[in-house]
């Protein structure tokens, strides 16, 4: 394994080890609970570049940085800090919905715990997901257009931005693919789980998050 490999692993481990071990895990929990922005911000700047970093690899064939990655890694973490705020929201609007008559639930405790977070992924997903996956695609083009310099963002042009994403993939695998199939099934188990362990749940997904756009925009420029 070269070095960017160990690099990528021994972070990733450090990860893992932190909420693995009771007592940093317990520390972690209790920032999330008193800093939500600033622990929603590091867990995505951090985990979501190390979802990048692997796509590239597997695209590529090789360990490399994309251009401009500390930005890239801002625009992750200002997206985990957004996260922060709406997860919430959505976890106390959609059963609010639910109790109006507004969405449909199964009979039963279970049925109806069930549908609860399964309408909570769903909504999420198709709303706050999809606004998510395209500010970050236009974020990431950007980026790549300016050479990943924040100082050239301003003279790259909308028009250019837009005209540089391959919407044809963007819309049929990133929106049509990995919302149903992936996005929605695995928010709606981080909605079963009770609410200390969706923090860690959600800090993972936030890595696919990462791996999977990341691919789907390398794998287009490739292909």
């Amino acid at each position: 394994m070269k070095r960017g490999g160990v690099a990528w692993g021994a972070v990733l481990a450090a990860v893992v080890a932190l909420l693995a071990v009771p007592a940093s895990r317990a520390w972690v929990l209790q920032a999330t609970r008193e800093h939500p922005y600033a622990m929603g911000f590091l867990k995505f700047a951090v985990l979501a570049s190390l979802g990048e970093l692997l796509a590239i690899r597997v695209v590529s064939g090789g360990w490399r940085l994309p251009a401009g990655p500390a930005w890239r890694a801002v625009v992750w973490g200002l997206l985990g800090a957004a996260l922060a705020l709406l997860f919430p929201v959505y976890a106390a609007g959609v059963p609010a919905a639910m109790q109006a008559g507004l969405l449909p639930s199964l009979p039963g405790a279970t049925g109806a715990e069930v549908t609860t977070a399964f309408w909570i992924s769903a909504v999420m997903n198709l709303s706050w997901g999809v606004a998510l996956m395209l500010l970050h695609r236009l974020t990431d083009t950007w980026l790549d257009l300016a050479g990943g310099a924040l100082a050239r963002v301003p003279s790259v042009g909308v028009g250019a931005v837009a005209g540089a994403i391959d919407w044809k993939g963007f819309l049929g695998f990133v929106l049509l693919k990995t919302i149903p199939l992936f996005w929605i099934p695995a928010h709606t188990v981080t909605f079963l789980l009770p609410p200390e362990l969706r923090v860690l749940f959600a800090a993972f997904l936030s890595l696919a998050l990462g791996a999977i756009l990341a691919f789907a925009k390398r794998r287009a420029a490739s292909g």
